[in-house]
């Protein structure tokens, strides 16, 4: 059976730095609006195409954007998703689908904060899809890009190996089914609803790795606690920078007058609106919690200095009747009572021992140990 070895998962805690994870830490802070961030052009894009109505649905794979076109004439609800993100492509496809450049800077950009917008009859969201690396133990963020326009949804999504849609897709094969019957207002709910709920899974994986954080620091608070407790709360403030400002980015939706939202589904939006406020008062309780567990960290420190400092004190308070004795015995006087007594240094330490034993009767007594 070959086993393959990965000595610098263990390595990294042998260095102060990495132990508390500084390199991270440059991650989640490395953020400044000034400085536009270059996006590389992807080298591979999937462009994945959806066109259905109540009674029949098509699904393409595209190789060029410019095929996507002839779907903007259709009566029909055209759902075109596109993984990987090329400069040239997007500004293609928006141009042709009248998306304001303003809209398409967004679309480009890197790490921007979640919002929404509407600016000449198009909606568009932008927001990042959140996965939990069980390897790492760290929150990981994917930028996610959603135009709404009149018969057609574009997404724009940075990886093209994962996200959180595929329970829409298949949802989307189901013949009569309400998201066939509805807009294209709908299927941009059931995408924030997908991504939203998702959520509260990153968030359940989090609170296992705190509830086992909570034992370990209980049973025995050590150094390598302490850096656990500092990992995690960096992912929380990760998970709750991306999620605070998803409730405004709804609350946009079920504010809106567009023509492109229908009465009927503000109360699905308002749905959204319930669990993204429930996910973030999670994570508040997450970061109450994470704080007092480092005032329980720093509280079990505390409490093992003091046993300790109690001990030595127990220890210098009995060792000191018999270093008194001791040293009187040993002063350079020759009349010193019982130092010629064949049974002085017998005596003396009886009396060594003898001392000791009654103050530790009187410290047990006392309940001072």
């Amino acid at each position: 059976m070959n086993v393959k070895l990965t000595p610098e998962k263990y390595l990294r805690y042998l260095v102060p730095l990495n132990l508390f994870g500084t390199k991270r830490t440059r991650e989640i802070l490395s953020q400044n609006p000034t400085i536009i961030p270059l996006r590389e052009d992807s080298k591979e894009i999937k462009i994945t195409v959806y066109d259905y109505n109540a009674d029949a649905i098509k699904m393409e794979e595209l190789k060029d954007v410019k095929e996507c076109f002839r779907f903007l004439s259709h009566q029909t609800v055209t759902w075109i998703n596109i993984d990987g993100i090329r400069k040239a492509d997007v500004e293609t496809l928006c141009n042709y689908f009248a998306v304001h450049p303003l809209i398409q800077e967004d679309i480009m950009s890197i790490d921007q904060r979640p919002k929404m917008d509407e600016i000449d009859n198009i909606l568009f969201c932008l927001m990042n899809m959140l996965y939990y690396n069980t390897q790492k133990n760290t929150v990981e963020q994917e930028q996610i890009s959603i135009v709404l326009g009149k018969n057609f949804v574009l997404s724009f999504q940075e990886d093209a190996s994962r996200d959180v849609f595929n329970s829409l897709r298949e949802k989307l094969k189901i013949a009569n089914s309400r998201l066939r019957q509805a807009g294209t207002d709908y299927l941009c709910y059931m995408m924030l609803d997908l991504i939203v709920d998702h959520y509260f899974i990153v968030m359940e994986s989090l609170g296992d790795q705190i509830e086992d954080l909570e034992e370990e620091v209980v049973r025995s608070s050590t150094q390598r606690s302490l850096a656990k407790i500092n990992q995690l709360r960096k992912e929380l403030i990760v998970l709750k920078r991306n999620m605070a400002p998803v409730r405004d980015l709804v609350n946009g939706f079920i504010r809106s007058d567009s023509e492109l939202l229908d009465e009927r589904s503000t109360k699905y939006f308002k749905d959204v609106y319930d669990h993204i406020v429930q996910a973030n008062d999670l994570s508040e309780t997450y970061r109450d919690m994470m704080i007092n567990m480092h005032d329980l960290y720093i509280n079990n420190i505390n409490l093992k200095m003091n046993e300790v400092m109690k001990v030595m004190a127990i220890v210098t308070c009995l060792l000191a009747p018999a270093t008194v004795i001791g040293g009187i015995f040993g002063m350079n006087f020759d009349t010193i009572p019982w130092l010629h007594n064949p049974y002085g240094f017998l005596g003396a330490v009886l009396v060594m021992l003898a001392i000791p034993i009654v103050m530790l009767w009187m410290f047990r007594k006392r309940g001072w140990f």
